[in-house]
C-alpha cells in the first residue's frame, strides 16, 4: 500500500504536495516517504568542540535547520538529534596545547557553539548528545560488532573489519581499490587492512581514558554518531544530514557498523550540504583559509550571514566573497523595508480587500512550497519572496489595510520556515514594541508640528531619528519611518 503524501495548506486551501530529496546513496531525487506517516527522524552530524566553528560549518547546520522547519511546516512530527563530539584526537591536541583539561576546553566551545547557533535563528535540537556522556552505549555496540564478527580486538584498540561488510563503500560510490588506494595505516596501528577503522582507541599517556573490556582507553570518531542515533531515533532513521566531505570516512564508515549491528537499512536518505569555497578553495581550518562567525559579525548582522548562507542550493558549492555578502545584506534590507511598510499599512492604509491580490499572494505562497518541496531548493524560495516585495511596492498605492495584512502574514510565515526575521530587533534595543510606540508617538508630535508649521520642531525630529539611523518618509497615507 502506498503511503499517504502530507498535506499542506495554502492560504486556506488543502493540497497534496510531493517533497523530492536527492538522496546521496542512490544519486536520485526521490519522492519522500517517512518510515514512519507522519514523523520524520533527523540525525545531523555536529561540532567537534576544539574551537570555533568556521563559516563553512555553519552552511551546513543553518541548512539543518531549514530543513528541519520546512518538514514541521507540512505538517510532519520531527525529532531532530544533533550530537556533540567533545572527546576527539584534534580536542586532546589543543587541550595539550593550551594546558586545559579536554573537558574543560570541551565545555567552553560548547556553549560557543551553541551561544552562535542561537544568534544566527537556529532552533535547539530536541536532543544535543555528547560523545562522553554515551560511552556505555558506544562499548556495547561495540561489544556487539565483535561478537557477531565485524570487528576485532588488537593491541588494546577495536578496528571494524570492512572485508566482512560486502557493500562498503556504496555511500561514497568509490570501489574499493580506489578506497584502498587512498588509505593508509597510522603508526602503532595493528590494523588486518588499511580500510579498517577505529571503533576503540588505546589509552596513551596523559589521555583522557575510560574502562572498557579491551582496556583502558577512548571511542573512536565514527561509531559515537551510530550509538547516539540508535539511542535515541531507533536502528532506522529518515534522514542523516552532513557536510559533503563526512560522507567519506566519516559516514561511509556509521552506515557500515550500523548496518553491521543491527541488520537493518540504517538511513533511508542521506543528505549531503556542498562545500562553501574560498579563493577556489573549499575553506577549511586544515588549509588554514578559514573565517569564523565571530569575525564576520564585526562587519555583517547574523540575519544578513542566514540569508548569504542559504542564498544558494545546499547541495552547490558557496563561493565565499564579500560583494557576495554586501549583496545579501542589502537583498535582506530590501524586504525588511518591504516588511516595514506593510507593517505601517495595516494600521494607516484603509480597510479593504481584493480578490485580484488574494489569488496572487496564493501563487507566490504556491511556488514558495513548491521551491522548497524540490530538494529544499532555498535559492529559488527566496527569489518568490523578493517577488512579493517587489508586487508589494508596485502596488503600494492601491493596498488596502487587510491587503497588507495577508501580505505582511504571509511574508512571516514564508520567513519562518527559512528563519529569517524581517523585523530589526536589534535597531529596535531587543523591545520592538515599546520602540515601535516611542516611534509612533515622535512621529505623531512631527505631524502636530508640520500642521500648525511649526518647521523648527518638525525638522529637529527628523534630524534626530535620523541621526539614529532612521528615516522618515511621508506618504499619502501618513508619515512612515525605515531603519
Amino acid at each position: 500500500m502506498t503511503a499517504r503524501r502530507p498535506q499542506s495548506r495554502h492560504c486556506g486551501r488543502t493540497v497534496f504536495a510531493m517533497l523530492r530529496v536527492y538522496n546521496s546513496m542512490t544519486r536520485t531525487k526521490e519522492e519522500f516517504i517517512p518510515i514512519r506517516p507522519g514523523e520524520v527522524s533527523v540525525y545531523s552530524c555536529g561540532p567537534t568542540v576544539y574551537d570555533e566553528p568556521h563559516i563553512g560549518n555553519w552552511r551546513s547546520f543553518v541548512i539543518f535547520d531549514v530543513i528541519r522547519r520546512y518538514l514541521k511546516s507540512k505538517g510532519f512530527k520531527v525529532t531532530f538529534v544533533q550530537n556533540i563530539t567533545d572527546i576527539d584526537d584534534k580536542i586532546i591536541k589543543r587541550a595539550n596545547e593550551t594546558g586545559v583539561h579536554p573537558t574543560v576546553l570541551a565545555d567552553r566551545f560548547t556553549a560557543t557553539y551553541l551561544e552562535q547557533a542561537r544568534i544566527l535563528g537556529n532552533e535547539p535540537a530536541d536532543v544535543h548528545p555528547r560523545a562522553t556522556e554515551h560511552v556505555g552505549e558506544i562499548i556495547e555496540l561495540i561489544q556487539c560488532l565483535i561478537d557477531k564478527g565485524f570487528a576485532y580486538a588488537a593491541g588494546g584498540d577495536v578496528y571494524f573489519d570492512t572485508s566482512h561488510f560486502k557493500t562498503y563503500g556504496a555511500l561514497s560510490g568509490q570501489p574499493i581499490e580506489e578506497l584502498e588506494a587512498g588509505a593508509r595505516v597510522e603508526i602503532g596501528e595493528m590494523k588486518k587492512s588499511p580500510l579498517d577503522f577505529t571503533l576503540w582507541k588505546a589509552r596513551k599517556p596523559g589521555e583522557i581514558y575510560w574502562d572498557s573490556p579491551w582496556g583502558e582507553g577512548r571511542p573512536g570518531w565514527h561509531i559515537e554518531c551510530s550509538a547516539m542515533s540508535m539511542k535515541y531515533l531507533g536502528d532506522s532513521i529518515d534522514i542523516h544530514t552532513g557536510g559533503v566531505d563526512l560522507k567519506f570516512p566519516h559516514h561511509e564508515n556509521e552506515r557500515a557498523q550500523s548496518e553491521a549491528a543491527t541488520g537493518k537499512q540504517f538511513v533511508k536518505y542521506w543528505l549531503h550540504v556542498g562545500f562553501l569555497q574560498i579563493g577556489g578553495e573549499r575553506m577549511g581550518k586544515s588549509l588554514g583559509n578559514f573565517l569564523t562567525l565571530s569575525e564576520m559579525m564585526k562587519k555583517y548582522d547574523p540575519m544578513a550571514i542566514r540569508f548569504y548562507l542559504i542564498s544558494a542550493h545546499y547541495r552547490s558549492p558557496l563561493n565565499y566573497s564579500e560583494e557576495l555578502l554586501q549583496s545579501s545584506a542589502a537583498g535582506l534590507k530590501r524586504l525588511q523595508n518591504t516588511v516595514s511598510m506593510l507593517s505601517h499599512m495595516v494600521t494607516a492604509a484603509p480597510p479593504g480587500q481584493d480578490a485580484a491580490w488574494q489569488e496572487l499572494l496564493r501563487g507566490f505562497k504556491t511556488r514558495f512550497y513548491e521551491a522548497m518541496d524540490d530538494d529544499f531548493n532555498t535559492a529559488d524560495a527566496i527569489a518568490v519572496l523578493f517577488d512579493i516585495a517587489k508586487a508589494a511596492n508596485t502596488y503600494r498605492g492601491d493596498i488596502k489595510r487587510e491587503m497588507a495584512r495577508e501580505t505582511l502574514s504571509l511574508f512571516e510565515e514564508l520567513g519562518k520556515i527559512l528563519g529569517l526575521k524581517f523585523l530589526d530587533a536589534k535597531a529596535a534595543g531587543g523591545d520592538t514594541e515599546l520602540v515601535e510606540g516611542l516611534l509612533r508617538i515622535l512621529l505623531d508630535l512631527r505631524e502636530e508640528a508640520r500642521k500648525g508649521k511649526d518647521w523648527k520642531t518638525a525638522d529637529h525630529i527628523r534630524d534626530a531619528l535620523s541621526s539614529l539611523g532612521i528615516t522618515i518618509e511621508d506618504t499619502p497615507l501618513g508619515p512612515r519611518y525605515r531603519r
